[in-house]
């Protein structure tokens, strides 16, 4: 166990979402305790603590949104709201031991590789860290995305993102604005509209949304899941096999959503009569080039008297109202943003420094932002992301790609140990091999050719969020590590004056 003012560890996990409590958990029954976990929160849980937003849930059903080694048989929904996935995490951190091994409130301001060393140094808002490796949990969903509209620092009301909700300011009998459509905005929109006096959405690319099959799961269930062995892990595997299947539509044949998309139309004529706001809300790309949303009551909270559907854009803002480009001027208190993401940018990148002193961030800008397996970039050695480039997903849960990733680099700590803990950084070559093969795969999909501006691309039309193709291809190309893809440097020692974790067997 860490000693509370410890500031040197073999292992420094960034972030406490799954992806930081999956690699502390795994470290943690590997017995390996040589680890500290530095979140910039008061609590465990990444995106589901910072999103708090009314009708905040998960759109990946809650048996399969989970850890495979955690699985919860107390799920109240088959899509399960905030607070209860934020409890989960909370539960496991707890469970697992994790919470001794947390710092928080401790934000990263930057983390140098030191080569003389061979160790991070890691600048914190509590101190400096020192660790041989980093693993970065710091999911694409955790800066909020703010666009830069003209005169917004004029604007006399308030303004609030989705993902940093205000919930001590009212909302009852105001002019509100909510500017983008994504996930974010389908699920507050409904519940704000009853209470504000005028909702006004400015939709700039309407989303396909499908019924939300969502039900409380019934006593009986939960009673199977808790007493019959091997209950929860059956109906867990066929939801996921059900979604492995989307694959062949995304990224094999996009013809095969053509009947989905009949679904979506059929889904929003019956809740929209009206066919001037039909036509607003019917999209006209390929389904499954945006992100495909789920929801039952949308449509139906845009079709009330104090809801306006505008799609012209934003030509300014001013101390009272948002003009658009047809020159109409709407009135408005508060604005909320619902325009998700820096996905594609990955901020983590921007206080990230590697061997020879660069910026992750600017190496990505001169190239394109990737990594071998989504997970390790060539010149920044002992680094290792989860849910890194290219690994994202468009069908199912992200649990399952952050734990193939976690397995893959138990394994390279792992290997690291048996050759006396030496440093590792994956050659450039391979590297480039693997995602030049990545973009090939990418390069048919619906995501890159559905005809949409969507948050999957960067600012070059690079598809660098998601992953190609079925995850259980994923799962096996992480299921070894191979050294050979690896330039090795044998390790320095370490010096005297790091106030160390104590050191276990794999050390």
């Amino acid at each position: 166990m860490p000693e509370p003012t410890a500031t040197h560890a073999r292992v420094l996990i960034l972030g406490t979402g799954f992806a930081g409590l999956g690699m502390a958990t795994n470290l943690k029954r590997a017995g390996q305790d040589d680890f500290l976990v530095l979140e910039r929160g008061a609590a465990v849980g990444g995106t589901w603590r910072d999103n708090t937003y009314p009708g905040c849930a998960c759109d990946v059903p809650s048996l399969l949104y989970s850890f495979s080694f955690a699985q919860n048989p107390e799920w109240s929904d088959t899509f399960s709201p905030q607070p209860e996935i934020w409890d989960y995490l909370k539960d496991v951190a707890s469970k697992e031991g994790i919470l001794p091994h947390c710092r928080f409130d401790t934000v990263v301001e930057e983390a140098r590789w030191d080569d003389a060393e061979q160790r991070w140094h890691v600048r914190t808002s509590q101190g400096t860290y020192t660790a041989e490796v980093v693993v970065s949990g710091v999911g694409g969903l955790s800066e909020p995305k703010v666009p830069d509209v003209p005169g917004i620092e004029d604007f006399e009301g308030t303004t609030f993102h989705s993902a940093r909700w205000d919930h001590e300011h009212q909302l009852a009998g105001e002019r509100v604005a909510v500017i983008g459509t994504g996930a974010s905005a389908i699920q507050f929109v409904p519940e704000i509209q009853p209470e504000v006096g005028h909702l006004t959405l400015f939709q700039r690319t309407p989303p396909w949304i499908m019924e939300r099959r969502s039900r409380p799961f019934k006593p009986v269930e939960r009673f199977l899941f808790r007493h019959v062995p091997g209950a929860q892990r059956l109906a867990r595997a066929s939801i996921y096999w059900a979604r492995e299947l989307s694959v062949f539509g995304f990224a094999k044949n996009p013809k095969i959503l053509k009947r989905a998309e009949r679904f979506a139309r059929a889904h929003l004529h019956g809740q929209v009569q009206d066919p001037e706001l039909r036509r607003k809300l019917t999209p006209t790309y390929t389904m499954g080039c945006k992100r495909i949303l789920l929801s039952n009551d949308y449509y139906p909270a845009l079709t009330q008297p104090n809801v306006t559907v505008e799609t012209a854009g934003i030509a300014e803002v001013r101390a009272h109202s948002i003009v658009t480009t047809d020159g109409t001027e709407h009135p408005v208190d508060t604005i909320i943003f619902g325009t998700g993401f820096q996905a594609t940018e990955m901020p983590a990148a921007q206080v990230i420094y590697g061997a020879d002193g660069v910026r992750l961030a600017d190496q990505w800008d001169a190239t394109s932002v990737s990594a071998f397996l989504g997970t390790s970039v060539h010149g920044f050695p002992n680094l290792f992301f989860i849910v890194g480039p290219n690994t994202g997903l468009g069908h199912t849960s992200m649990v399952f790609m952050i734990e193939s990733q976690v397995a893959y680099i138990r394994q390279a700590l792992d290997a690291m140990a048996e050759r006396g803990t030496p440093v590792l950084d994956v050659k450039p070559e391979v590297e480039a091999a693997y995602n030049d093969g990545v973009q090939e795969q990418l390069a048919p999909t619906v995501w890159n050719t559905g005809g949409c501006s969507s948050w999957y691309l960067d600012r070059q039309g690079r598809n660098t969020l998601l992953w190609p193709t079925f995850t259980f291809v994923f799962r096996k190309r992480t299921s070894r590590f191979d050294p050979e893809h690896y330039r090795v440097v044998a390790a320095a020692p370490l010096g005297a004056d790091a106030a160390r974790v104590p050191a276990t067997a794999a050390d």
